[in-house]
């Protein structure tokens, strides 16, 4: 079996995840319903959070200096193992 994946077939496999996940967090309300678990947090209140993090980090020079080195390592790596071998 061919392990290389085309971007369709990651595109499904995010989708299913996606799925899963949401799924997984009906089954957790609903088990939260019976008082089993304690209660998670609102969905939109963590979207929000990540959101305020990521608009933070946009202003964080030391962050953004880290992130800039990091993928122009990627950049670096990911040119030598897409390299044409002739």
């Amino acid at each position: 079996m061919n392990a290389v994946k085309t971007l369709p077939q990651i595109q499904d496999i995010v989708e299913e995840i996606d799925r899963l996940i949401a799924e997984m967090a009906a089954l957790r309300n609903q088990v939260f319903a019976l008082g089993s678990i304690p209660a998670q947090p609102d969905r939109a209140a963590v979207e929000t959070d990540k959101i305020e993090q990521m608009e933070q980090a946009a202003n964080d020079p030391l962050f953004m200096a880290d992130l800039r080195e990091t993928m122009s390592a990627f950049a670096a790596i990911d040119a030598e193992w897409w390299e044409q071998t002739q």
